[in-house]
């Protein structure tokens, strides 16, 4: 079975023309699960794989990460018959998310439909089962504790989300050789990690682990790779190892 990783943006809030920050997660060419819904996402995932996702994972609530909620409930409320996604949310986040996206009065013009009613929305905490994997789901540093999380994938795939350093939960939920997408840009700031920073603060066997995404722009996303750093690019898809066998509950 061949697993792989894809960008479909790699810029920050202010850099759309690298899109939104947000992967999809391939199993045999196949997508699996979308991780956040910018605006900009959300069309670039059903032009890549001709319609809405049936999985999705939020990481945080900033709106280059849920805005597309609103253009994925119109294409599957109105457009994709039979397709009612799974939105996987942190059950501390629920509320903020269900408030700037949900609260809206009169989601349709016709009337009679709740926001979440085209969805699946499964509250996490710190795991959940997907096709057969058990994803883990870990707090991250961006905003006050308990706003932002990352989502790992056993033996695979690190996803930090937005986050400053955080070294000491690496060394637990990256311990089994899994690939590491972490923001990044060249330089940091009180939300966000920079490439100073991680050289400073990570060992060596993360350094090379490393996929840096979340960047300015162009120029940042050079002046990192010419540091010798694993820069992903908007649109490229990566090669993961074989996720660890999930243990299945008794």
């Amino acid at each position: 079975m061949n697993w792989a990783v894809r960008f479909l943006g790699v810029g920050n809030a202010a850099a759309p023309a690298l899109g939104n920050a947000s992967v999809v997660i391939e199993r045999d060419g196949e997508p699996m699960l979308m991780i956040d819904c910018g605006p900009l996402a959300i069309d670039a995932y059903c032009r890549q794989y001709g319609g809405p996702p049936r999985a999705l994972f939020i990481t945080h609530c900033h709106f280059d990460h849920i805005g597309g909620m609103e253009t994925l409930f119109a294409r599957v409320r109105f457009g994709a018959a039979g397709v009612s996604p799974q939105v996987f949310v942190p059950s501390t986040l629920i509320a903020v998310l269900h408030a700037r996206v949900g609260e809206y009065p009169g989601v349709t013009a016709e009337g009679g439909c709740n926001f979440w009613d085209p969805f699946r929305l499964l509250p996490v905490v710190d795991r959940f089962w997907l096709d057969g994997q058990r994803f883990q789901v870990f707090p991250v540093r961006h905003g006050p504790p308990g706003s932002a999380f990352g989502l790992r994938l056993p033996g695979s795939l690190v996803y930090t989300g937005d986050t400053r350093p955080i070294v000491e939960v690496l060394r637990q939920v990256a311990d089994q050789g899994e690939r590491i997408a972490h923001d990044c840009d060249l330089h940091g700031n009180p939300a966000h990690s920079g490439l100073d920073e991680l050289q400073r603060d990570y060992p060596q066997d993360l350094l090379d682990r490393l996929l840096l995404y979340h960047y300015a722009n162009a120029d940042a996303g050079a002046a990192m790779a010419a540091r010798g750093f694993a820069v992903a690019e908007q649109g490229a898809i990566y090669a993961l190892a074989e996720p660890l066998a999930s243990e299945t509950p008794a």
